[in-house]
């Protein structure tokens, strides 16, 4: 029944791959096999590296994963980019359930009490319409049943975009930019923050910082792709 209505609906409106735009086949979600066979998985030697590259040494982040490397002028640039600029927010939940499908026991293993996706301020999620990280970790949670607090961090101050920034310069303008809205829930808990791609890790290391000077007990860091 399902790929029956599935059916219906591409005959008037077609789905298309976030990808490559080529039509999707009645088996395949949001994107296509093509493209998804193409999408490059962060394997385990690479994670390490990148912990002690971007987290270790700040005593922060207690573990991180991620699913993807991310690549510029490649299927998952194209995915992000749809993602984010796009308001495709289906891939969001698409790339939320890859996430458990390949890192579940990952995810297990960290006990966590919330998730905590990394907010936007006020006025780019007006220019997107959504929080990207929002639909990711939302549908991560609802996966896991791991509850999801939208809340808890607020985006204070607008930050210009990091995409051309050095380390340095992401570090600078990303401080204080973050404030607490509702201490009390964090005091003692393990908390995942999500994001949608990780690049030199400033974003997410400054607010596990603010998490942890508010009592919280482990931060673990969770993203869709890995960026150098």
């Amino acid at each position: 029944m399902r790929l029956i209505i599935t059916s219906l609906f591409d005959f008037f409106l077609p789905r298309i791959c976030a990808s490559c735009n080529t039509k999707l086949l009645l088996n395949e979600r949001t994107i296509c096999n093509n493209c998804l066979d193409n999408l490059e998985l962060a394997k385990e030697q690479r994670l390490n590296n990148e912990f002690e590259r971007k987290f270790k040494n700040e005593n922060i982040i207690s573990d991180f994963t991620s699913l993807y490397v991310f690549k510029t002028d490649s299927e998952i640039q194209n995915i992000i980019h749809s993602f984010k600029y796009n308001q495709q927010y289906q891939i969001g939940n698409f790339l939320g359930d890859q996430i458990v499908n390949h890192l579940s026991k990952t995810i297990k293993s960290w006990d966590a009490d919330l998730i905590i996706p990394i907010p936007l301020h006020n006025l780019r999620k007006a220019e997107r319409g959504f929080n990207q990280s929002e639909t990711i970790a939302k549908s991560i949670g609802r996966n896991l049943a791991i509850a999801v607090n939208t809340g808890i961090i607020k985006r204070k101050r607008f930050t210009k975009t990091q995409t051309k920034l050095t380390l340095e310069e992401r570090k600078k303008n990303i401080s204080e930019a973050f404030s607490m809205k509702r201490k009390n829930i964090v005091k003692n808990k393990n908390i995942i923050l999500v994001d949608d791609v990780i690049t030199t890790g400033a974003t997410i290391s400054e607010c596990g910082e603010l998490l942890l000077d508010n009592g919280a007990k482990k931060i673990h860091a969770l993203s869709a792709a890995i960026a150098d």
